[in-house]
């Protein structure tokens, strides 16, 4: 196999709290992930020239070894000590820059790509290792599904997958620098503490109501300060049928869950055509046990199929 080709899911938080800070300048955090299906496409070639190569559908973004794919697939290969070429295409849909975890998604995939692709047989908690030292999300990003996060973010706990959910997304036309974010959070001003260990029981039991009730992200106050338009998003998803609605990590995407495909998508077409936003996308929560469930059904067919003959 010389080429490989992968999907990088997004993330959206369910819960996001701000527990301290380190004396490093990192704060420890308590939060609920969750993947979502919307995803940039990776393809990796193995190449007969040495090196990493890197293109990408967006011509602004790095190509270099700023671009964080290349950080990971210089990682692996000296983890790995193999002396390769490789060709690292990103298809990006994710917005950029949009607390939606795309490009640590991006590193991931190439960590569980280059896994495959030399048949190395690295297990997913060694690649969510290697994964923490490029970025705080791409562990949650090799893992994926639904998980209780602590930390920086490395620290993950699964927990049972989410009831599918219809989910829009929608970035304003900015971009939010999540150091900046920080940086300007103060913890003892912080009034309100998302329920995550309700949060975490409501899951358990699969309550919709609460889990679209309950929501919260302690960087929401700081970001909106920042950016007005964020709170009125909120708002607008909210008056047009949403559950409920949040800003996504440190910013500045908003995401909505809505009862039906059909109302997120008209709600899409509203944040398009009247708010004139340039990112924006219906989606639904990424199912792991579901997508697990399915290979096994595909392996034991593949396997009766073969006895048969």
């Amino acid at each position: 196999m010389d080429t490989i080709i992968l999907k990088a899911r997004g993330k959206i938080n369910l819960t996001l709290d701000v527990v301290g800070k380190r004396d490093n300048g990192y704060h420890d955090l308590r939060m609920i992930m969750q993947t979502i299906n919307l995803h940039d496409t990776i393809t990796i070639t193995k190449t007969k020239t040495e090196g990493i190569r890197i293109n990408n559908n967006l011509a602004w973004l790095p190509k270099d070894d700023k671009n964080i794919t290349y950080k990971a697939a210089a990682k692996f290969l000296e983890e790995s000590n193999i002396k390769a070429g490789i060709y690292i295409d990103i298809f990006k849909r994710i917005p950029v820059a949009a607390g939606l975890a795309g490009g640590s998604s991006d590193a991931a995939a190439v960590l569980v790509g280059l896994n495959k692709l030399f048949g190395t047989h690295y297990s997913k908690r060694q690649l969510m290792k290697m994964g923490v030292e490029i970025g705080a999300d791409v562990p949650f990003c090799i893992l994926r599904g639904t998980a209780l996060a602590e930390g920086i973010g490395e620290v993950l706990t699964p927990l049972p997958s989410l009831p599918p959910m219809h989910i829009l997304l929608a970035k304003p036309n900015i971009s939010v620098s999540t150091a900046s974010v920080y940086k300007a959070l103060n913890i003892a001003e912080i009034e309100k503490h998302p329920e995550t260990d309700d949060y975490v029981e409501a899951i358990k039991r699969q309550d919709i109501d609460y889990m679209t009730t309950h929501m919260g992200n302690v960087l929401e106050d700081v970001t909106i300060k920042m950016h007005p338009q964020i709170e009125e998003i909120k708002q607008d998803m909210i008056r047009m049928g949403a559950l409920g609605s949040m800003m996504s990590g440190s910013g500045p995407t908003v995401f909505g869950i809505f009862p039906s495909k059909y109302e997120a998508t008209l709600a899409a077409e509203y944040f398009k055509n009247k708010c004139g936003l340039r990112e924006v996308h219906v989606t639904s929560t990424f199912c792991k046990a579901k997508r697990e469930g399915k290979r096994r059904h595909e392996r034991k067919r593949y396997k009766h199929k073969h006895e048969d003959k």
